[in-house]
């Protein structure tokens, strides 16, 4: 069972990397400038459940990797801290980009809405190393289902995403126009997540497991 400070602190970094522009959001607000916000919404929902897959495909490997593998933890949680660190670099290193700028697309039926949109982060294996990388450095295997934990993780996490892109997609129009158009905000959030990474990669490293 994981302390609510705990869960305070990993649902703080989780909102902070959500902020970060990637492909999700901007393929839900791209979505929202061409076909309005249910647009937007009904990708949004595609994206959440391919979410959800990852949460469970990597809350199950993390479990029977345990149960199989005791010090394989350990191995998983170092090696999670190294690409997390790798991540933070990519974000902060000279001339790295973040740019925010939604792509022209052809309108589509609500069902191809929804599915591009679960199809578009299922097969993101960012995704995936994220869930793999992140979750490790909060579980507690001694205080429990390493499953239950990873579920408490995830539910913080889509929320997080959930309520980011709502957000960004209720108010696409305003927002897209002064982000692209604001370099400050572009490096100001390159900063953001690759601080946030980096802490995460040096708390694991310093932190060890009881």
């Amino acid at each position: 069972m994981l302390a609510a400070s705990e869960l305070a602190w990993f649902a703080l970094a989780a909102l902070l990397l959500a902020l970060t522009p990637g492909p999700n959001m901007i393929y839900c607000v791209s979505r929202t400038l061409v076909q309005g916000r249910r647009a937007g919404l009904v990708s949004l929902g595609g994206v959440l459940l391919a979410f959800l897959v990852h949460l469970v495909a990597a809350a199950l490997g993390l479990t029977a990797l345990l149960l199989a593998v005791p010090l394989a933890f350990d191995a998983i949680r170092y090696a999670g801290a190294a690409y997390l660190m790798w991540l933070a670099w990519q974000a902060v290193k000279p001339g790295g980009t973040a740019p925010f700028e939604p792509r022209a697309l052809p309108a589509d039926p609500p069902a191809r809405l929804f599915r591009m949109g679960f199809l578009t982060n299922l097969l993101n294996p960012k995704v995936a190393m994220f869930y793999l990388s992140f979750f490790p450095q909060f579980i507690h295997p001694e205080r429990g289902s390493v499953l239950w934990q990873s579920a408490q993780l995830g539910a913080a996490q889509i929320a997080s995403s959930a309520l980011v892109n709502t957000l960004m997609i209720v108010g696409a129009a305003s927002i897209t126009a002064v982000l692209s158009q604001s370099t400050g905000w572009l490096r100001a959030q390159r900063y953001v997540m690759g601080s946030v990474l980096a802490a995460l990669a040096v708390r694991v490293a310093l932190t060890e497991k009881k």
